[in-house]
């Protein structure tokens, strides 16, 4: 890899090309991404876009003024000390926040960048063309601000925010809670009726595991045939499914591990805590997303799974 300060002006001015069409096709990206569910942050990233390409014009107009027809490919990934930026799949995958805070950081990133570099030369024509530039940055990011105001006001970005709330609500929380209560409370029965006609910790911890397996697999298909997402606007199934599954064999396995010791009377205490803690867990999640009274919801899930914990006593000292 290739030193910055190592870069020719002519070879600077390749790269800032370079980062200004990248850039663009990022924010492109995100325009298109966000353009069905939120169209007014969209249109923020595609007029961010058209800026850039503007950029991109300008700088070009003055590479073929300075050094002629060719541009050299250099690119950011070729000089050492710039940090890799993470592709915009990936960023696109963590939200709409995200992608508002990748594409400020993608701004001060490439003010930086002019910056440090008018700051190492002493030529004055390199040094003028860098200054300029830096500052064509800081108008960029001035300019993306208005965009950002009269494109997405408070309102409009208040409503997308809650929009972006409910979708995550509806397509990761509900099947991850359905999961979880689903682990935490169907395997109590097994679990504890296994310790309690054994005394034997290992085979309720043997029983807790093929129980929380079991279930995980048969809930994460179960939610991911469930339907396809696309008029109920749950999202992917399969991601569905993943996160169903997981979440179910986790709330059974919660309160199998403590069998892991071999005192009955520790594990017993143990996983008898376990499980208080799943359940004001799935209290608090049922009251934080979807508005259950804190009150309400612990009445329900104690008598849920009380019952089914009395079961699993029952049965083993039959």
């Amino acid at each position: 890899m290739r030193r910055f300060t190592d870069l020719s002006e002519r070879e600077l001015l390749a790269l800032a090309i370079s980062n200004e069409e990248e850039d663009g096709r990022i924010l492109a990206d995100f325009a298109h991404a966000l353009r069905e569910n939120y169209p007014d942050t969209a249109h923020v990233f595609a007029d961010m876009a058209a800026e850039e390409q503007a950029h991109r014009r300008e700088l070009i107009d003055l590479f073929v003024q300075r050094f002629g027809d060719h541009i050299p490919l250099v690119r950011r990934d070729d000089i050492r000390g710039f940090l890799p930026r993470a592709s915009p799949w990936q960023v696109q995958r963590r939200g709409m926040d995200a992608m508002r805070r990748h594409a400020r950081q993608m701004e001060l990133d490439a003010a930086r960048f002019y910056r440090q570099a008018a700051a190492r030369t002493t030529d004055a024509a390199i040094r003028r063309l860098l200054g300029d530039l830096a500052a064509a940055e800081d108008a960029h990011e001035q300019a993306a601000g208005r965009i950002e105001l009269n494109r997405l006001p408070a309102s409009a970005r208040e409503a997308e925010d809650e929009e972006a709330r409910r979708r995550f609500a509806l397509q990761v929380v509900q099947p991850g809670l359905v999961g979880l209560m689903d682990g935490s409370v169907s395997t109590l029965a097994p679990v504890f009726a296994a310790a309690v006609a054994t005394h034997d910790p290992w085979n309720a911890f043997l029983v807790g595991i093929a129980a929380s397996v079991g279930a995980g697999i048969s809930m994460g298909f179960a939610e991911a045939l469930s339907d396809d997402g696309r008029l109920s606007g749950r999202g992917a199934p399969l991601l569905r499914g993943l996160i169903c599954g997981l979440m179910t064999a986790a709330g059974g396995i919660g309160h199998t591990l403590p069998f892991l010791l071999r005192s009955y009377g520790e594990a017993m205490g143990l996983a008898i805590a376990v499980v208080a803690a799943e359940l004001a867990l799935i209290t608090w999640i049922r009251w934080r997303y979807q508005d259950t009274p804190p009150l309400a919801a612990a009445t329900q899930i104690a008598v849920g799974g009380g019952l089914v914990f009395a079961a699993g006593l029952l049965i083993g000292s039959a």
